[in-house]
């Protein structure tokens, strides 16, 4: 039933999901009823590939499996040659701001880079030594210089001047800094320089905070800043591209945090921002850009303080007014996920069981029948058809698996019995009316 799991894989499927939270690894192993979403995903990444760019809201209740899908995105779009980063947007994290939490959210961007080989993140120095590479080696090439004495001092002059004319021909705003930064990278890298190599990732990461230490460190006049950073993603785009990889696509989950920006004003400045990505995107004036969002459908939809609020973004995430639960349509910008039926989620926790044992090396005694069992006493409980969700039944069901495990003498009949449901959902009812008398203050 399981293809290719590898033991690294399903560790950490299994204590990510008793921790309550998407495992990074391995989530295609765990994946049911999302095949139509997922085929119009590789058709959009088919899109990118061939030079468009695109914005999609990935739009579900809580516990719908919004992170998951990301997660799940992620895989699929690594597999096909893809450049991929992940973000949550937080208190501290948003997408406009003139204190610092717009870099802050582009900071947390390039720390999560990740390529097939590097899956878990962290690999912007990989990519910047590896496009430093082909550079060295087509100018060695076109100079007829052997590649092994390519990285000797005196070829550095010419190296130097390769790798800036190519990131100006790359490059669009910030291109002069950007390429004085790869440069030193590249001279750490072939001196051995750590400290200097360490501080050219740091201005890349958007990690200095005054422009006085990066001109100590780096001899710079710029940093990336809260006004500056998304011209610097555009230009990693086109760097990434220009190695060969097939675009960039950025992640970025909990929108809830946009909403629950506590001043109009502010907020209405990131929608307009997510506005104009959207417009670059659709427009053409950025190459192989795949920037996902995720959120609530209150995220979205509340008129007061979603994205609907925005009427520019309104009029263009407006759901296809033909589209029907039977009919659905995955073109356009919004796709709204369904929740699982039961049928999907019994096959989901057959796999979470034979994930289970494959872990610990265990054939515990939980049959078909007894996972019937089990669905049944939570989706009987009252309230259970209003709140409950895939995460809950997910980790009771490992959780009474993992006490199985340890103490194989319990009678599973009763611990399904003993099964109690909680409404995990924010009160969003609350939350808005906190937010509206902040608002009012």
């Amino acid at each position: 039933m399981l293809d290719n799991l590898k033991p690294k894989e399903a560790t950490a499927i299994i204590n990510s999901l008793l921790g309550g939270v998407v495992p990074k690894l391995g989530v295609q192993h765990i994946t049911v009823g999302r095949s139509p979403e997922i085929e119009a995903f590789l058709h959009t990444l088919d899109d990118v590939k061939n030079g468009h760019s695109m914005v999609k809201f990935w739009i579900g209740d809580f516990g719908s499996g919004k992170s998951f899908m990301l997660h799940l995105l992620n895989t699929v779009a690594l597999k096909q040659k893809f450049v991929v980063a992940n973000a949550d947007f937080t208190p501290d994290n948003r997408l406009y701001a003139n204190d610092g939490k717009a870099v802050a959210l582009y900071s947390a961007i390039m720390d999560n880079i990740a390529i097939q080989t590097k899956p878990e993140g962290g690999a912007l120095a990989t990519l910047l030594e590896k496009w430093i590479e082909q550079v060295v080696s087509q100018t060695a090439q076109q100079h007829q210089i052997p590649l092994t004495e390519a990285r000797e001092p005196q070829h550095l002059p010419r190296m130097q001047a390769a790798i800036m004319q190519t990131i100006q021909e790359l490059t669009d705003v910030g291109g002069f800094d950007f390429g004085t930064v790869v440069l030193k990278y590249y001279e750490g890298y072939i001196t051995d320089n750590d400290l200097l190599r360490r501080n050219a990732l740091k201005w890349l990461k958007g990690e200095y905070r005054t422009k006085t230490e990066a001109r100590q460190d780096l001899g710079v006049r710029e940093i990336v800043n809260d006004l500056n950073y998304y011209d610097m993603l555009k230009n990693f785009c086109r760097l990434f591209v220009s190695m060969g990889y097939s675009g960039f696509m950025i992640n970025l989950d909990e929108a809830i945090n946009l909403y629950k920006i506590s001043t109009a004003v502010m907020r209405e400045k990131n929608y307009e921002k997510i506005l104009t990505i959207y417009n670059d995107c659709f427009q053409g004036k950025i190459n192989h850009f795949f920037l996902n969002f995720a959120g609530t459908r209150e995220v979205l939809e509340n008129e007061r303080r979603g994205l609907f609020s925005y009427q520019a973004l309104k009029s263009r995430l407006e759901t296809n007014k033909f589209e029907t639960a039977a009919v659905r349509d995955f073109a356009q910008p919004v796709i709204r996920l369904r929740p699982l039926t039961h049928n999907e989620v019994f096959v989901l926790l057959q796999k979470l069981k034979e994930i289970f044992d494959f872990n610990y090396k265990t054939q515990l005694a939980i049959s078909d029948a007894d996972i019937q069992a089990f669905m049944e006493e939570m989706f009987n409980k009252p309230g259970a058809s209003e709140f409950l969700t895939p995460r809950e039944v997910i980790r009771d069901f490992l959780n009474i698996l993992s006490l199985l495990r340890q103490n194989p003498e319990l009678d599973k009949q009763k611990l399904f019995g003993d099964i109690q449901i909680r409404d995990e959902r924010p009160d969003e009812t609350a939350v808005d009316a906190l937010l509206d008398s902040i608002e009012v203050l």
